[in-house]
């Protein structure tokens, strides 16, 4: 009979006590470098970039649209199979995951030295290409890791504790890439920096040349599941999946081309089409393209299944790199979808409605964060490194944890609607930031924060952006907190890594787009009132949500 102590589990090690935990064998130090390795190129290209490219004079317009290099991130599911399952040539003998893990991060040091070789004010078009090469590479870089993390997992180094490792590698990294490569930047060219940060991914390097690995598998259940009597046969898979894909390669191909467009050379006298024009025109058909069509696949082979057509009547034991491959595929991009549909009926179109929605108020303005506070409000790097990437983040953990109190006192459905209306309100602080802060300064001089931190030697301008980032990041904290939570309740246990993989990337898609109008409007219409639209952007969030908390209400009979 088991006592309490052989029951009792060791507590989890948390802040720099995992740097201790992580040391201990290789398994775990080799997790905390990927960790870093993975935040890093995050950093510097979703956020530190547009500060590079805001002081050298690149209009907010051209920012917004080379922020969709972020979208790269949203995709990466896309692409996932292939890192799976191919073997790099001559790369492979180093490792299933390490072969690809290195080839990214050489992409990126190639990437990032490109960037330092470039004059964005100059050359835009070919900074751009540098930026999403290492964009690229870094998004890859993540769904090896992901695997290389899950792969190794065992009973000494559990995939927990190398998640907690993983995580306080992947904050270090965004300290770095943010806080401390914007004070390098105050004190050396930003050339420099990005080649001192591409030689931390060479360090890296020497870490996963020493890494372990595992050998690739046979096929997997989940695709194995798919050569059973009552699954669609391989022919109507295939007609379902280059349905979907199709329609994938579309969206991206056109938002490439557009990209492109705005940031090629022009002759002189020539415009650049509109991003505006270009969100309206093409913006929903994109979405249509990426959800929709998806989402009617999903719902035909649901209908196939259920009525018996196009369906296995016995084992299909054929194997190619082809069918393996389209597996997949099927798997990454139909699959998850057509379970969804199944179990939800009607209600997939409110989830998916809520997914698309929820974080969109702050992700359609967050690339231009640092344009506004070093370009428009002046601040020096120093002040924005400390306010938004050492203080910034000790605010989102504080977020981050409020939202999980919340979760466990008020609920589910009540919390995730808390972060839906928090950020909104934080847009309209940011607003009163642009106009001058008048609210704000009242409210710091009623609370005594004002009087409070000028003790601590912080003037009224440095509280002002002090008390919008802790307002901001303790709002996203939460609805960070409350989205992931219910993201991982709501997929199935059977697909929960491709489902969530899948799902999560949509969360990006709708503010993704947005931020090329954003930026736009910013040039055009100042923050303020930009900052006034976002918040109403996010009130279809808070329907949503209201929509969804009554779906759920009804399946659980209350």
């Amino acid at each position: 009979m088991a006592t309490a102590a052989d029951t009792e589990k060791p507590p989890r090690p948390k802040g720099f006590g995992l740097i201790k935990v992580a040391l201990q064998n290789r398994k775990s130090a080799t997790m905390l470098g990927f960790g870093f390795s993975s935040g890093l190129p995050y950093a510097l290209l979703i956020g530190t970039l547009n500060a590079w490219l805001g002081e050298v004079g690149v209009n907010l317009a051209t920012i917004g649209v080379l922020s969709w290099i972020g979208l790269s991130y949203s995709f990466k599911f896309l692409w996932s199979p292939l890192v799976d399952r191919l073997p790099l040539p001559l790369l492979d003998r180093l490792g299933r995951r390490k072969s690809w893990i290195l080839l990214c991060q050489t992409v990126l040091v190639l990437g990032f030295a490109g960037l330092a070789a470039t004059d964005p004010a100059r050359a835009i078009g070919t900074f751009a290409l540098f930026a999403f090469l290492a964009a690229l590479a870094s998004a890859t870089q993540d769904v090896a890791v992901d695997a290389w993390r899950i792969d190794v997992a065992d009973e000494t180094t559990s995939v927990e504790l190398l998640s907690a490792i993983y995580q306080f590698g992947y904050r270090i990294a965004s300290i770095v890439g943010g806080a401390l490569a914007l004070v390098m930047a105050a004190r050396m060219s930003w050339a420099l920096v990005y080649l001192l940060m591409a030689g931390l991914i060479v360090l890296i390097g020497m870490i996963t040349l020493r890494a372990p690995d595992t050998p690739r598998p046979e096929q997997e259940a989940l695709y194995q599941a798919l050569t059973q009597p009552g699954e669609l046969t391989p022919r109507a898979r295939g007609l379902a999946l280059a349905i979907v894909g199709v329609s994938w390669a579309w969206a991206i191909v056109t938002i490439l081309r557009f990209m492109a467009s705005m940031l090629v050379d022009l002759p002189p006298g020539t415009l650049r089409p509109s991003v505006a024009d270009f969100t309206k025109y093409y913006g929903p058909w994109i979405v249509f393209a990426a959800v929709v069509v998806p989402l009617v696949v999903a719902a035909v082979t649901n209908w196939l299944k259920r009525r018996g057509r196009a369906v296995l009547t016995r084992p299909d034991d054929r194997v190619s790199l082809l069918r393996s491959t389209a597996n997949h595929l099927y798997v990454a991009l139909v699959s998850p979808l057509a379970e969804l549909a199944g179990r939800l009926g009607w209600g997939v179109l409110v989830v998916i409605g809520m997914i698309l929605t929820y974080t969109l108020c702050y992700n359609i303005w967050s690339s231009f964060a640092f344009p506004f506070y070093l370009d428009f409000l002046k601040y020096t790097k120093d002040e924005v490194a400390f306010a938004s990437k050492i203080f910034g983040i000790f605010m989102t953990m504080a977020g981050i944890g409020l939202g999980g109190y919340l979760f466990a006192r008020v609920g589910r459905m009540p919390t995730i609607l808390i972060g839906a209306i928090l950020p909104i309100l934080g847009n309209f602080v940011y607003a009163d930031l642009a106009d001058g802060a008048r609210y704000i300064d009242k409210f710091g001089n009623v609370t005594g924060i004002n009087l409070l931190f000028g003790y601590f030697g912080f003037d009224i301008r440095m509280v002002r952006l002090l008390l919008a980032i802790s307002f901001e990041n303790i709002s996203t904290g939460i609805a960070g907190a409350a989205f992931v939570a219910y993201l991982s309740g709501i997929v199935s246990k059977r697909y929960t890594a491709v489902q969530y993989a899948l799902l999560s990337s949509l969360t990006f898609l709708i503010g993704s787009l947005g931020r090329g109008i954003a930026g736009e409007g910013f040039d055009h219409y100042g923050y303020a009132l930009v900052f006034r639209w976002t918040a109403a952007a996010g009130l279809a969030a808070v329907v949503f949500v209201l929509l969804e908390w009554v779906r759920v209400s009804r399946e659980s009979g209350d």
